[in-house]
């Protein structure tokens, strides 16, 4: 599915972002990535959609070579790239149901968009998913009024109407609750695991992590320095990422006692 060869960012300032990133991410597959501020962890994400231009190193995307593509093809790449924001990205002066389908421009060109003249199984595909995660009854309302939760549940409606292969999750629940953080990260995996989603989740919160997905990516400074299954989180690898800390109460099984589906 995805494969990162020697993937290296440096920037202009000399600094380093990315050393040499080997990676690959399987169909199916939902991973975190876990590590400090300045592990690498956002520009890597937004090196396989070429947000951030990679300085060497190769990306696969099946058979396309993204770090290869020229602008053209790189629009075209990108529709099988979801990517969901930390800060949601919407526009805040557009209904929910114009968010959703704004996930469909790279398909519908600028003017259909422009005046709203979406296909009708766009539209239909975008109330579905917007039941699917529990706002049906807001497809009319603005994005300023809602809450954080519902906001980043409209951002995975507007990456998921794409339909795309890969799921690319910067921060979800930075800005949430304790509660909503578990509800937002429930359903991307449940969503994931509905369509047969890869997706690479950038977060902090280890527990979540621990708690959610299936593999866990550790980088420190650039590098990978743990690659694993989240019960594999011992507390000398979390100092290997973190550094110095008492890591037990960490590890520990989080009991997921929120039965609260999505509100």
């Amino acid at each position: 599915m995805l494969r990162l060869e020697k993937l290296t960012k440096t920037y202009k300032t000399g600094d380093q972002a990315l050393k040499a990133v080997d990676l690959e991410v399987p169909e199916g597959q939902v991973l975190a990535l876990i590590g400090p501020s300045g592990a690498g962890k956002s520009t890597l994400i937004r090196c396989v959609n070429r947000l951030v231009e990679p300085s060497s190193g190769k990306a696969w995307l099946g058979t396309s070579e993204l770090t290869s593509l020229s602008p053209g093809n790189l629009r075209k790449a990108r529709r099988r790239m979801g990517m969901i924001f930390q800060e949601y990205a919407l526009v805040e002066r557009l209904t929910v149901m114009e968010n959703v389908l704004s996930g469909r421009l790279g398909y519908v060109g600028f003017w259909r968009s422009f005046l709203r003249r979406y296909p009708q199984a766009d539209v239909d595909e975008a109330f579905r998913l917007l039941d699917r995660v529990g706002l049906l009854h807001m497809a009319d309302k603005r994005a300023d009024e809602l809450s954080g939760g519902q906001r980043q549940r409209i951002g995975i409606c507007r990456a998921l109407i794409q339909n795309p292969a890969l799921l690319l999750v910067d921060e979800p629940t930075a800005s949430l609750d304790p509660k909503t953080s578990r509800q937002i990260m429930r359903l991307i995996v449940e969503l994931c695991q509905e369509r047969k989603l890869a997706a690479i989740i950038n977060i902090h919160d280890v527990a979540l992590a621990q708690m959610f997905v299936q593999r866990v990516i550790g980088l420190e400074l650039g590098s990978i320095v743990f690659d694993g299954r989240p019960d594999e989180l011992t507390p000398e690898v979390l100092t290997q990422i973190y550094g110095e800390e008492d890591w037990e109460a960490t590890i520990q099984k989080v009991e997921d006692d929120d039965e609260g589906a999505v509100e």
